[in-house]
């Protein structure tokens, strides 16, 4: 437990910070299976599913939620399978 009031405060910046990241997280998680779906069905909508998970990757890197290196990856292995779905 925190024992002072600055403590105190930054325990509670913590969770919402971690709540958000989270968040966050998890909606990317849920573009990149959505994309990866788009992909080996439909190719026309894959395109734009892509974009729009390469678009939320890098605000997430923006942000600091994620790494740059790791936004990189991520772009990197979605553009791959769409490449060579293509």
């Amino acid at each position: 437990m925190p024992n002072t009031k600055s403590a105190k405060k930054d325990l509670l910046i913590h969770e919402r910070n971690r709540l958000r990241n989270q968040s966050v997280k998890s909606k990317l998680k849920t573009l990149r299976t959505k994309a990866l779906a788009a992909i080996t069905t439909d190719a026309a909508a894959s395109v734009d599913k892509v974009k729009l998970a390469l678009k939320e990757i890098d605000s997430a890197a923006t942000k600091g939620i994620i790494h740059k290196n790791t936004a990189a990856r991520r772009k990197s292995r979605l553009m791959k399978r769409l490449n060579a779905a293509q």
